[in-house]
């Protein structure tokens, strides 16, 4: 490799370490609390600032990662290639299935800005989709499958470490929030599903997961009536 090439590397490696701190930095409940302290009339507008901060932040470092495809490290070929493909569809199509899981209003903030929530909490919730009882972050499971199934250049082999590492501590950091929000059961619900890959041996029964939800339920009652 050529010396801008080490170079385009290392910017590269930069750009995504500062994405992600930034990102994490953002998403962190000491932030957000400040945030609402001291500008309360911000809070309804975080949620969806942030989203649109962090989509147009990273569209500059994906066309660095795939701009240019060379030098190949790997392609995908003959079955191998139907293989990689199929399961890049099928994790696109997890996906898809997966959003009538989730609040996707206040998933993209428009929620908050609708009814001018300014809680930090009112924008977490506990909830289990039918992938949930599978695997406790299945859009980052999505998300990896994606990336290590697709051809693969130095650059995009980069960019592709970063962002399983960022899968990896981002899980641990939102967990921290939810152990927070919902506590114990939270810590049950870790102990019985697998963070980023399905285990065949790890997963929710259905019975489990309504159990899991009513406890959680009895427990924001109760929270709810304490003084």
């Amino acid at each position: 490799m050529t010396e801008s090439a080490w170079r385009d590397l290392v910017l590269l490696s930069l750009c995504w370490i500062g994405y992600f701190a930034l990102h994490s930095a953002l998403a962190s409940l000491v932030v957000k609390r400040r945030v609402a302290a001291g500008w309360p009339n911000l809070m309804p507008y975080y949620r969806l600032l942030f989203n649109i901060l962090s989509s147009l932040l990273i569209l500059p470092i994906l066309w660095l990662s795939y701009h240019d495809p060379e030098p190949t490290l790997w392609r995908w070929q003959g079955i191998a290639a139907w293989l990689a493909n199929g399961l890049a569809l099928a994790a696109i199509l997890g996906f898809w299935l997966s959003l009538k899981s989730y609040d996707m209003q206040e998933f993209l903030g428009l929620r908050q800005l609708q009814r001018h929530v300014r809680k930090v909490e009112d924008q977490e919730h506990f909830h289990l989709s039918p992938f949930h009882r599978f695997v406790r972050h299945p859009w980052y499971f999505f998300g990896l499958v994606l990336v290590w199934t697709r051809d693969m250049s130095v650059t995009a082999l980069v960019s592709s470490v970063f962002i399983t590492l960022y899968f990896v501590a981002g899980s641990w950091l939102e967990e921290q929030k939810l152990l927070v929000y919902h506590g114990d059961v939270y810590r049950r619900y870790m102990a019985r599903v697998p963070g980023l890959i399905p285990l065949p041996w790890k997963y929710l029964t259905s019975e489990e997961t309504e159990v899991l939800l009513e406890q959680n339920k009895d427990a924001q009652i109760k929270e709810a009536g304490s003084p």
